[in-house]
């Protein structure tokens, strides 16, 4: 009850705040960290006051669900349901990515090859829109809006509170490392493991994969299991993708589940090592509670804020560089073509492989990737030299992976043309949902905010 009278108070300020912004200023969420890496122009006006809504309402052990406030953490979410040996179906790998950001953007881990992605277990949330209405939404209520809300980046509303589903986990997790020196061979293994759910027989809960040259690349096969025994912990001077790497084979682990969900945080995945936190020397030197995802972020937005690496790399006498930090979706049968020419062209490694099929047949029309079919993720953060447009590396991946019917995530840069851009993120039914629930456009577009960086 305490929980849910605080969660109400919280909306009540959410409300109050909204009320306070000049009707012709634009509504924003006011956050003190993100998980995005566009830019964005400096808001005029005062955000919305989400400070109530960062918690976990309750969990029902029983009927496996959580109610959660739309801004709590996966960290936090996670604290909540371990302890009744629950999970959300779907993790993402950054302990600060919020629940309702993995909604109203797009979310994906592991489990993704049999549990789809976060907002398909959502079974109703109620969602600020822009008129300022508090509204339910399912697949019974309003479900234009809940159709349209993923993808949607906050466009079409906030959501305020989300009722999940939740799975049964074990306390540990193991692992097997299976090394490939064909890309080719380890799609092909890939696919068979979706469509199968295991592999020699033996079930498979978790998948993902990484590839550091185009004849070394792995995939990791999890287990959850109740078997206690010795555990490794990537927390501290090892590095968890650094672990995968073996000569030949298959190479075996185990994690805690608490620590194979957080397996990419520690490190940003690779992305640490831009710091030197992957430096044995001063990773002894770094403190552990700032060896975490957000720590990196805040780095990357000093970074971006004073232009640091482009005046380094001037220095040198080395040209500016390209912010090349996306995820992309590429039906499977065309992943080893999109990976072969990725790095035939875009000199980054390693990248990360993680394979999808949506739960829900009828899709989802922001982010229409088909039912029934096999996606892989495919993630790369980094940055390459620039060249001779703005964006010229990110605008030929666009191309690439619209070439091979995929779709990217909008979390980052992106350069599509107003006619391509509504071609593949809902067109006509996104602008309907919009007219309905934000008719005075008090929030952004979804074209403004993605591509123009309103």
């Amino acid at each position: 009850m305490e929980a849910q009278s605080a969660h109400a108070a919280g909306v009540e300020r959410l409300l109050k705040s909204y009320r306070a912004i000049p009707p012709d200023a634009t509504v924003r969420l006011a956050k003190a960290t993100s998980n995005l890496f566009r830019a964005r122009a400096k808001a005029t006006a005062k955000g919305l006051d989400t400070s109530g809504l960062t918690g976990v309402i309750s969990v029902d052990p029983e009927a496996r669900t959580a109610d959660v406030a739309g801004m709590c953490t996966y960290e936090d979410l996670v604290a909540a349901t371990l302890p009744y040996g629950l999970s959300p179906l779907v993790v993402p790998q950054l302990k600060t990515i919020t629940l309702g950001g993995a909604v109203t953007g797009l979310g994906i881990e592991s489990a993704s090859f049999r549990n789809g992605l976060p907002h398909e277990s959502v079974l109703e949330m109620d969602i600020l829109t822009g008129t300022g209405e508090v509204l339910t939404a399912s697949r019974e209520q309003h479900a234009d809006l809940f159709r349209a809300f993923p993808n949607s980046y906050g466009t079409l509303g906030y959501s305020v509170r989300l009722k999940i589903e939740l799975e049964e986990v074990k306390p540990f997790v193991a692992l097997r490392h299976l090394r490939f020196t064909s890309l080719t061979e380890l799609v092909e293994t890939m696919e068979r493991i979706v469509e199968t759910g295991g592999i020699d027989g033996a079930p498979v809960d978790y998948l993902d994969g990484v590839v550091f040259s185009a004849d070394e690349c792995y995939l990791t096969l999890g287990v959850r299991t109740g078997t206690a025994g010795p555990v490794s912990d990537y927390t501290g001077q090892d590095v968890y993708y650094r672990s995968i790497q073996h000569d030949d084979g298959v190479k075996s682990d185990r994690l805690t589940i608490h620590d194979y969900l957080w397996r990419w945080d520690t490190d940003w995945f690779w992305c640490s090592r831009a710091f030197g936190a992957q430096n044995p020397r001063l990773r002894r030197l770094w403190p552990r509670r700032f060896r975490r995802s957000s720590f990196y972020w805040k780095l990357i937005g000093y970074d971006q804020r004073f232009d640091i690496a482009d005046r380094l790399e001037k220095r040198n006498g080395r040209p500016p560089r390209e912010r090349v930090v996306q995820d992309v979706e590429v039906p499977i049968g065309r992943t080893a073509e999109f990976l072969d020419w990725f790095l035939a062209n875009v000199p980054i490694e390693p990248i990360w492989l993680c394979p999808l099929r949506l739960r829900d047949e009828s899709g989802w029309p922001l982010y229409p990737i088909r039912p029934q079919h096999t996606y892989v993720n495919i993630g790369f953060w980094s940055s390459v030299p620039v060249g001779p447009e703005e964006g010229h590396t990110n605008r030929l991946i666009e191309h690439e992976v619209s070439e091979l019917e995929g779709h990217k995530s909008l979390y980052s840069d992106a350069y599509y043309s107003p006619e391509e851009f509504g071609a593949l993120y809902g067109g006509e039914k996104y602008q309907t949902v919009k007219k309905t629930y934000d008719p005075d456009s008090r929030l952004l577009d979804l074209y403004a905010k993605a591509v123009q960086r309103r």
